[in-house]
């Protein structure tokens, strides 16, 4: 019997408009009700995680920074995972010198100090996943967009946590021509050593420190309520998402996965602008 479902949130419980659909919600809401628990394991940082699911009025524990940091319900921390703050440093370093654009995580802020590449890349991105805007739409959609996601720009970000005494849970990131660049970058940063690089898009890595993945922190929270591996169901689409498809006993792999990500799960479900969340917890509880 399951008893606890867990999902990652972009390309899987949102839709391409950051938003959770209503099908989703009524079907956590359904498992909810059966005394099935839901967590939601995300890459997104606390503020950016609950700018989709306070919309959507959806109130339990989170998995977030790819598991660096985990929170129950009361949005109290249950433990973190940062990256040792000397390494965060040569990592900023390295994609610096490769001319990529990044942020930073703490537990209770996002970085940046670009603002302009940052609405460029992501109306960018969004006129992607919704060709219906015009690049106009677009910018307008995504500087409003911004607006709701708290982000805090500074001139030094290394000098911005040192001052703040914050430890470095997470380094995303972004590349316009993804893969090409990324991957040569992976394989430097991996000689570092200690990390976990994943991507939870083709545009992006996420780098946190090699204990702070989902598969982990979910197995972490499911012992802590005496849940066993057998009795969790885990959904995702991308690479982030493998050590929890993993882990779980019973896992879900979106239609839009990307294909290698589908090999990891036991089943696949619709895309996530077919509600392929909602149906896999309806098949779960049938």
């Amino acid at each position: 019997m399951i008893k606890l479902i867990a999902s990652d949130m972009d390309g899987t419980l949102l839709n391409n408009h950051m938003e959770v659909p209503e099908e989703n919600i009524k079907a956590i809401s359904k498992a909810q009700k059966a005394g099935v628990e839901f967590i939601a394991a995300t890459g997104r940082g606390i503020g950016h995680a609950l700018a989709s699911l306070d919309e959507a009025n959806i109130h339990v524990p989170m998995i977030l920074l790819n598991g660096a940091l985990v929170l129950d319900a009361n949005r109290d921390v249950l433990f973190s995972v940062p990256i040792p703050r000397e390494k965060a440093f040569q990592i900023m370093d390295m994609l610096e010198e490769a001319g990529i654009y990044f942020e930073i995580f703490t537990a209770k802020h996002v970085y940046s100090e670009n603002k302009v590449y940052r609405i460029d890349f992501f109306s960018s991105h969004l006129a992607e996943m919704a060709p219906e805007l015009s690049p106009k739409m677009a910018i307008a959609a995504t500087a409003e967009r911004l607006t709701i996601l708290p982000i805090t720009y500074v001139k030094d970000m290394r000098q911005t946590v040192i001052d703040n005494n914050e430890e470095i849970l997470k380094v995303i990131a972004f590349d316009k021509n993804g893969p090409i660049k990324l991957q040569a970058m992976t394989e430097k940063l991996s000689t570092l050593g200690e990390l976990a690089i994943a991507a939870s898009e083709a545009s992006n890595i996420e780098i946190n420190h090699e204990n702070a993945q989902k598969g982990i922190a979910l197995a972490q929270y499911a012992e802590s309520k005496g849940i066993t591996a057998d009795e969790v169901m885990s959904i995702g689409d991308n690479f982030n998402d493998v050590s929890m498809l993993k882990y779980a006993g019973t896992s879900f792999a979106m239609g839009n996965a990307e294909p290698a990500v589908k090999s990891y799960a036991k089943f696949v479900t619709d895309t996530n602008v077919e509600n392929g969340v909602a149906k896999a917890i309806e098949q779960v509880l049938e």
